[in-house]
């Protein structure tokens, strides 16, 4: 009986070393975005020259409004050039493109994936440019992105994660996706900024300098999470990444239970994954060449999705004062979990504090008991390209 309460104590021992640490980094990094500023870089009068890659799989539709989009951006004509890397699109869609003025780079795989698709696309980019950009097939940037982004590359920054924003909230769970959209933009990439640290580069609106864009792209054959392996291996590099909040990228949030579901099943996978091919290194680059950056972005990879951490640390309080004596006393659950909860409330835009939003709040039960079932089935999913479909909307 000793060696049982013994395992269990050590158990809910590492746990709470966890999922504590987990939730006083939440609640640390939200609070420094909320009161600390980081200033933006001021207006160049410089412009850089873009070339920007939409990646495009499927759904005609969509591609056309995007590009149509893409090709109008408030900057000299001249100064930005537009690529589609045409995957699996209709031959009147190619036509319609090809009207535009813009490249149409068409592509063939035995199974696709998006940096396949880049790694094609810089094949077929002639022309010498300050910067590369990369968008999604449903992404809608604001007027003004490139400017944007140019503000920080003329102040020096290499690397510039834009500002994704939701298109849509039709539904509970795009809703939610947005929220969490917006909670990630605040502690992953805001708030990193305060620290010094880099921001997260998600797998759209960022932008590179072109030579390190093609260096990097060519280290990269990921079926899924390319954008984590980005930040990897930049960060290794000792290579820092800005965050532009005022550069707005509008993205689709998923809107059907479902395709929530394969989405976040082929995220989990890619993010274990790279824990499990880099997370070694983590501790080297730490010790021996001071990379404290790299080190946050492995971490990164290790933890869990936010909506797991909303029900395991209610749980596991519960637990807590129901085995007294066994691992960690209910007080310090009780500190862990009020750290947690306030670090993503804060986190979260008041903007969303509406009818919708607590309407959107009955669905999260069921989201964490699916996210939970996924973690038991990720096995085979970051083997194969998962493509989430998306809807027409408007931002």
């Amino acid at each position: 009986m000793e060696i049982l309460t013994f395992i269990a104590a050590l158990i809910t021992t590492i746990l709470f070393i966890y999922l504590g640490f987990y939730s006083f980094y939440l609640f640390i990094f939200s609070v420094a975005g909320k009161l600390i500023r980081v200033a933006a870089p001021a207006k160049s009068n410089s412009l850089a020259k873009f070339v920007i890659y939409i990646c495009s799989y499927k759904e005609d539709d969509i591609i056309l409004n995007s590009a149509a989009s893409a090709v109008t951006l408030d900057y000299p004509k001249e100064l930005f050039h537009v690529c589609v890397i045409a995957d699996s699109l209709h031959p009147e869609t190619i036509k319609k493109l090809k009207k535009m003025p813009l490249q149409v780079v068409e592509v063939v795989f035995e199974s696709s994936t998006k940096s396949k698709a880049l790694h094609k696309a810089i094949e077929n980019t002639t022309e010498d440019f300050d910067a590369a950009i990369v968008f999604d097939i449903d992404n809608v940037a604001a007027p003004d992105f490139l400017y944007q982004v140019n503000n920080y590359l003329q102040a020096g920054n290499t690397v510039i994660q834009g500002h994704r924003i939701a298109k849509n909230t039709n539904t509970s769970i795009a809703i939610l996706d947005a929220i969490s959209e917006e909670v990630n933009n605040h502690i992953f990439r805001k708030s990193q900024r305060v620290f010094n640290l880099s921001a997260a580069i998600i797998g759209s609106g960022m932008a590179l300098e072109y030579k390190l864009f093609k260096e990097v792209m060519l280290q990269i054959d990921a079926v899924g999470g390319f954008d984590k392996e980005m930040g990897l291996l930049l960060t290794r590099n000792k290579i820092s990444v800005a965050y532009a909040e005022d550069a707005l990228i509008y993205d689709e949030k998923v809107s059907n239970p479902e395709v929530f579901k394969k989405q976040r099943r082929r995220w989990l996978s890619a993010q274990f994954n790279l824990l499990k091919k880099y997370g070694s290194s983590g501790f080297t680059e730490l010790f021996k060449r001071g990379n404290f950056d790299y080190f946050n972005e492995i971490y990164q990879t290790a933890i869990l999705p936010r909506i797991l951490m909303l029900g395991l640390m209610p749980f596991m309080l519960t637990i807590s004062l129901f085995t007294p004596g066994i691992g960690p006393d209910w007080h310090l659950w009780l500190a862990a979990t009020i750290l947690c909860y306030v670090g993503i409330v804060i986190a979260i835009p008041t903007s969303f504090y509406n009818g919708k939003f607590f309407g959107a709040l009955v669905r999260i039960p069921l989201i964490f008991f699916t996210m939970l079932m996924l973690l038991f089935k990720l096995k085979g999913a970051n083997k194969k390209f998962i493509h989430t479909p998306h809807i027409q909307t408007s931002k």
